[in-house]
């Protein structure tokens, strides 16, 4: 009896891709187009800033918008911005790192109390008063700065540096910001072991919920230093001493002056260069914060 005979199985073969519906590519790219676009319409401007300081007063418009200088026309032009007035440029630089870091650290730190006692205790009002900070987050900080002043002024206090800082503490993004987190980092079992080994809501507070609120309180600080640092009307009215201005009033200042004299515009154009700086190195510097803060989330 012969065996049977089997035919050899076909080889397999893997499935080729989905055809792609005609259409699909396109769609794909019009987000890319839009960040593209998005990109250019930032950088184009931070760009002609860094070329335009590297030009001296003669060149700035006689030459090419986007070719730069090749002399020495920045150092110049710092030197010069160094030597007017008696370095008050410099005076602008430091009340404006006085302004952001006073002020950021304050109203972070008043974010981070009023988040955590939104977020981990139940009293009468609660949801009242988070509807009222919400409602603060949608309404324009501009509107604010004239009754600012009118209050202030009541109290002798434009015209200061207190001025500048005090309206600038309450943060109700912050505080929203620290309740969410605040709610997602601060594990109630955390602070029900805390009170059953003795230790206080205060305690509690500055041992447990703040180590954990770390990131998001950078977060908060970050966007409160840059929100100060640019500020311009609420110091426009509320200085009127120019040893007291920060960077924005400060270049204002210069600019008008500038109507007259032609020359000046360079060293407007090199103080926002610099003014750009410190923001740059803050963002680099706290960037491994937030990657700390992804890497605790996904250890969670």
């Amino acid at each position: 009896m012969s065996a049977a005979t089997v035919a050899p199985a076909p080889p397999r073969t893997r499935p080729g891709p989905a055809p792609q519906r005609p259409g699909r590519r396109g769609v794909a790219l019009l987000p890319t187009a839009a960040l593209v676009l998005g990109a250019v319409y930032c950088i184009v401007p931070t760009l002609w800033i860094l070329i335009a300081a590297t030009k001296s007063p003669a060149h700035l418009f006689s030459t090419a918008t986007y070719l730069p200088s090749l002399d020495d026309g920045l150092v110049r032009n710092i030197r010069e911005l160094s030597a007017y007035h008696g370095g008050i440029f410099w005076r602008w630089m430091a009340n404006s790192f006085l302004y952001a870091c006073v002020g950021g650290v304050l109203a972070s730190a008043i974010s981070a109390a009023a988040g955590y006692a939104l977020a981990k205790y139940e009293f009468a009002g609660r949801k009242a008063l988070f509807n009222v900070i919400l409602a603060g987050v949608l309404l324009p900080q501009i509107v604010l700065a004239i009754p600012q002043y009118l209050l202030l002024s009541h109290v002798g206090l434009t015209d200061s540096y207190a001025g500048v800082i005090l309206p600038q503490l309450f943060n109700p993004y912050g505080i929203y910001l620290c309740r969410i987190y605040a709610a997602a980092a601060v594990d109630d079992s955390l602070l029900e072991a805390g009170r059953i080994d003795g230790a206080g809501e205060l305690r509690l507070f500055r041992s447990v919920g703040l180590r954990l609120m770390v990131p998001g309180l950078i977060t908060v600080f970050l966007l409160q230093f840059i929100v100060i640092w640019n500020n311009f009307l609420l110091p426009f009215v509320m200085i009127a001493d120019d040893s007291k201005f920060p960077l924005t009033v400060g270049l204002y200042s210069l600019l008008r002056h500038g109507a007259a004299e032609a020359s000046l515009y360079s060293l407007v154009i090199t103080g926002t260069l610099l003014s750009v700086l410190p923001v740059i190195a803050l963002f680099l510097s706290l960037q491994r914060y937030w990657n700390i803060d992804l890497v605790t989330g996904a250890v969670r």
